[in-house]
């Protein structure tokens, strides 16, 4: 059904729902899943414009990515990890497409309806932007999977968009 899956994160304990989830529809259709993490500071909505350095926020999002995509990997799932800068809900949209997804997963915080008012949502903003049929899983803040094993295999540093 499906052959392969972007699944944005946060590098938040929200991330764990819809990784929890991916694996088993992933294994189900014997899918790829393409991670992205959409870095969105300051620093990094003005990265290329104006020829910044990546920050430390940016170096932990990689690092994040590479983790997760090789803890993905040891489980037996083809991964791809992107690392992209700008506004989460463009960035993920155009992923979809690029990278030829036919599924966007994601979760989400369960904000209520004055919440998602005042800040917003990415969910929201993807569902709006992308073609591509978008999967939401509702997250927790409070679960977190077994940490990572340090000897976890390292699969190639996550490519910029």
């Amino acid at each position: 059904m499906y052959t392969r899956i972007l699944v944005p994160l946060e590098n938040s304990p929200y991330d764990d729902a819809i990784l929890d989830h991916v694996r088993t529809l992933a294994r189900l259709c014997r899918a790829s899943i393409i991670l992205i993490h959409v870095a969105d500071g300051w620093a990094a909505r003005n990265l290329r414009q104006l020829d910044l350095r990546e920050s430390e926020e940016m170096r932990a999002d990689r690092e994040y990515l590479t983790r997760t995509a090789a803890t993905l990997e040891a489980d037996g799932f083809d991964v791809d990890a992107v690392l992209a800068n700008g506004d989460p809900a463009r960035e993920i949209a155009e992923a979809a497409t690029r990278e030829r997804c036919d599924l966007i997963a994601m979760s989400t915080h369960g904000h209520r309806f004055f919440s998602d008012l005042i800040y917003g949502s990415v969910a929201d903003g993807v569902r709006h932007k992308s073609d591509v049929p978008v999967l939401l899983v509702r997250g927790s803040k409070t679960h977190r999977p077994a940490a990572i094993p340090a000897n976890a295999p390292q699969p190639p540093a996550p490519r910029a968009s």
